[in-house]
């Protein structure tokens, strides 16, 4: 019989050895962290945690079961969209015209910004960039950045006077802003803002809302970025100082009138929300010719928005062949890694749309989950093993399971993508929705991982890289607890320092 070398045969035993030594210490202190906490005890929990340098699972509970992942969904679009666009893949948005400017600098028509589905047409510095807590400031940019920029261009060619309307074209996607499974809630915030192929400044706007003078004053409101698009309806009331301080704040889907109601102590703070705007491509339209505007360039037509439905034929672009500007994003890697640092949903949701769009031919929701399901196919996991009905995770209809979710990991680190893949993921005590965690301890920069938070569902998958050098994919997901989220969070936290334990 043939026998292996002395040093690989050692090597080989030592290696199995300590893929049994964590995992018998896992399979003692793992049970015990949750059993430890009332809050985690009556909680469903999946995990599993695998030895990426052995090649074995060294803990799993209900792995195969499915659980609601929240944004750790993101891990899937993200992936998704780096194997099937590439890192260097980029979104262009233009501004274009039937016919170019008369001798006279007149556009006679109108004149389309039409959306190619960049995420970043704002003022966010791409790739990612930590804050810093030391030098927090700096004048803010203007949101609206971007569009000013290809009003410049517009200017440059002689433009006087566009006889027609400006038209907000997000035809390259179809138009189906929010997935079925988001709350109605979600579609007033930030975090659910509708899904545009012209997304400007994140599709959101802020509302300030500041005390009046004396009690008995409306508040006093302003907008960032200060361009006028819902009808307010202001009831906020100043009241004495120390008075109740309880700010509220309601909008119907569809409708542009926006009602806030509430008071402010007269001695207080005011406070500000991040707001969705219903109608992205209408917005971009109405910012575009402000621009145009503020550059003396006279518009004598209206703003409108272009939408492709579910179904329709996409419009041809050929009968406005002249380009009046043109903005090329930046590569789509440095997205991504917004995308999952600060868990950005309507990213996740563009980049699905993306990948629809380049695969099969419709910038559709649909053609997005589609091409995702032949993904997980390569991945090599099977169709029971998940339900995905968006890209990030917010409709609370997405399902998956722990042993899933780390065969994804598995894949992505056996990649050619390997390090620009776990460079996208927050990492603990340094950056993201990971940099108040982990901060102190053994844990602190050595875990790699996306968070994710729904009522009632928190969870934690990505990499543990111990101080061997070796590497340890894990999901760990909690759902159906009734306690504050922080108290599971804790347990969660307090598994992954016990990966990272010394054996």
């Amino acid at each position: 019989m043939r026998t292996l070398p002395a040093v690989v045969a050692f090597t080989w035993a030592a290696q199995l050895a300590g893929a049994q030594t964590l995992a018998a210490r896992l399979a003692r202190q793992v049970p015990a962290a949750i059993e430890a906490s009332p809050a985690a005890r009556s909680a469903f929990w999946g995990i599993e945690i695998f030895d990426l340098a052995r090649g074995r699972i060294v803990y799993a509970h209900d792995d195969t079961h499915l659980f609601v992942p929240a944004s750790n969904a993101k891990l899937f679009t993200a992936a998704l969209a780096l194997d099937r666009l590439g890192p260097d893949y980029r979104f262009v948005t233009r501004v274009l015209s039937a016919t170019a400017p008369d001798s006279d600098g007149v556009i006679h028509g109108p004149v389309r910004l039409v959306g190619g589905g960049d995420p970043n047409l704002s003022a966010r510095a791409a790739p990612y960039q930590a804050p810093n807590p030391i030098k927090p400031g700096g004048a803010a940019l203007d949101p609206l950045i971007r569009l000013e920029g290809l009003a410049d261009q517009v200017a440059a060619h002689g433009v006087k006077r566009i006889a027609g309307d400006i038209v907000g074209d997000d035809s390259w996607y179809v138009w189906e802003p929010y997935p079925e499974g988001w709350a109605v809630d979600d579609l007033q915030y930030d975090y659910g803002a509708p899904v545009s192929a012209l997304t400007i400044n994140d599709n959101t706007i802020t509302l300030g809302m500041q005390p009046g003078a004396q009690p008995g004053e409306l508040a006093r409101l302003s907008l960032v970025p200060a361009l006028e698009f819902y009808q307010i309806d202001n009831r906020i009331e100043t009241v004495a100082a120390r008075g109740e301080r309880k700010i509220r704040i309601g909008r119907e889907p569809g409708s542009k009138q926006l009602r806030v109601w509430g008071s402010l102590p007269v001695d207080g703070p005011g406070e500000a929300a991040d707001l969705a705007i219903d109608d992205p491509a209408e917005y971009a339209a109405l910012a575009l010719r402000r621009a145009l505007e503020n550059r003396g360039i006279v518009v004598t037509g209206g703003v409108r928005a272009r939408h492709l439905y579910p179904g329709e034929a996409a419009a041809e672009t050929a009968g406005d062949p002249f380009e009046l500007a043109r903005h090329d994003s930046a590569p789509l890697i440095d997205d991504l890694g917004i995308t999952a640092k600060v868990s950005q949903n309507l990213h996740a949701e563009l980049a699905l749309r993306a990948v629809g769009r380049a695969r099969r031919g419709v910038g559709s929701r649909e053609a997005g989950l589609e091409e995702m399901k032949d993904f997980l196919r390569q991945v090599g996991i099977a169709e029971d093993a998940y339900s995905f009905r968006d890209g990030s995770g917010l409709d609370r209809a997405d399902l998956v399971t722990p042993r899933a979710i780390v065969a994804l990991l598995r894949y992505m680190y056996e990649s050619p993508n390997r390090q620009s893949w776990i460079g996208l993921l927050p990492i603990g005590g340094e950056d993201g929705t990971l940099a108040r965690r982990f901060a102190d301890g053994p844990a602190a920069g050595r875990i790699h991982a996306k968070t994710g938070s729904l009522a009632r569902v928190a969870s934690l998958s990505g990499y543990a890289q111990r101080r061997d050098g070796s590497w340890v994919a894990f999901s760990i997901l909690a759902n159906n607890f009734n306690a504050p989220a922080a108290s599971i969070r804790g347990v969660i936290d307090r598994i992954c320092t016990l990966i990272l334990k010394e054996d």
